[in-house]
């Protein structure tokens, strides 16, 4: 099951299509998916999440908080979404798109991808370009 959860006003597009999205890239890493949130929020809540549970005092785009076992997927992905704004326009690329990115990547992440080195990154980009190529 994936759920959408918002903490302000902002409503998800095509939601339909991007958790039928997020469960194909879950089936082609030969997992399954048990239970996946997806909480839009603003800097200020991501914040909190990120002083409370990582004790880190920086803005980011996205925390994920990973419950899965063995090859079944289960977590929170919490996204900010003026982070997502801001990325989009440094990285020049559309609202949406760099939201299906930051999306993506918290679901790399519960897949047991690793952004830690310069390599694991490499790989992570890859992963999200080959991913996002099959967005429909």
């Amino acid at each position: 099951m994936i759920r959408f959860h918002t903490i302000d006003d902002f409503e998800i597009a095509h939601n339909s299509k991007l958790k039928a999205w997020i469960k194909s890239v879950i089936r082609k890493e030969r997992s399954t998916l048990d239970e996946l949130n997806f909480i839009f929020c603003d800097d200020k809540y991501l914040l909190e999440k990120n002083k409370t549970f990582l004790n880190h005092d920086t803005l980011t785009d996205i925390i994920t908080f990973d419950y899965s076992e063995k090859n079944t997927v289960k977590g929170d992905v919490f996204i900010s979404i003026e982070r997502v704004k801001e990325n989009a326009l440094v990285y020049k690329v559309s609202f949406e798109n760099e939201l299906q990115r930051v999306i993506i990547h918290g679901v790399l992440h519960l897949l047991g991808y690793k952004d830690n080195n310069e390599k694991q990154k490499r790989e992570m980009r890859k992963k999200e370009d080959f991913y996002l190529s099959l967005k429909t």
